[in-house]
């Protein structure tokens, strides 16, 4: 019996084009940091190395310190003081980045339906963003942070997907056992590896990430009346 639903928020509940997502976001937040120095070219590597930091975390500290020890590494322990800015744009002109972002009712009406059943509902999106940044993503896609039971962001967590341990951390902190879980998302390497700790998952095709170019055939697949009709089937 399936009874707590997980989801991916970038691509799933949020329909978008990551590439064309990317170039607003690093757009908007080199024009906000020039004017204290910050040469785009040598600040989008930096944000790239700092992302590789998170990805590679191994738990030793939070995503967000990470990120941080990375990018103080390329700039000095002096770019502690500009936190604050890279803060502002989080609240303030990150959100420009949402037109670049798709919009689906389907993403609420869905969330809605599976929390009137009863079911605890989570986003397990990638913690690669600060929360003011993840929660202005959710209500991007039509939601509210009060709709999900827990999300997952760079302060809060000490993992990255595709590493399977993210899900084992976010199952300890919500208290979740595998077998009642099923991880819905739009990246096979990121989202499907959720099925070797136990979890059942099932692959929304609408945004689809394959860059492996796995054969997605052998995962439930499809969009959200598929995925209404998979958990109507698995929980008869």
């Amino acid at each position: 019996m399936i009874t707590t639903i997980l989801f991916d928020l970038d691509g799933t509940l949020l329909p978008m084009d990551q590439d064309v997502f990317v170039r607003a976001y690093f757009g908007e937040l080199a024009k906000k940091v020039a004017p204290y120095g910050y040469e785009a070219k040598k600040l989008f590597e930096t944000l790239w190395g700092g992302v590789s930091a998170m990805v590679r975390n191994n738990g030793s500290c939070t995503n967000e310190e990470a990120f941080w020890a990375y990018f103080t590494k390329v700039y000095g322990e002096a770019a502690l003081k500009d936190k604050p800015i890279f803060d502002e744009f989080y609240r303030v002109e990150f959100q420009k980045a949402a037109a670049s972002c798709g919009f689906s009712p389907e993403s609420k009406k869905i969330v809605e339906e599976l929390k009137k059943a009863g079911c605890r509902v989570i986003l397990a999106t990638n913690p690669l963003f600060p929360a003011t940044a993840t929660e202005s993503r959710i209500r991007w896609a039509g939601l509210d942070p009060s709709d999900f039971e827990y999300y997952t962001t760079y302060e809060n967590s000490h993992y990255c997907k595709p590493n399977p341990t993210y899900y084992s951390e976010l199952l300890q902190k919500t208290g979740c056992q595998p077998g009642d879980c099923l991880m819905v998302g739009n990246d096979v390497s990121e989202d499907m590896v959720a099925e070797t700790l136990g979890m059942s998952v099932f692959l929304l095709t609408d945004c689809l990430i394959n860059k492996e170019e796995k054969d997605i055939s052998v995962y439930p697949h499809g969009g959200f009346e598929e995925l209404r009709e998979y958990l109507q089937k698995i929980n008869a």
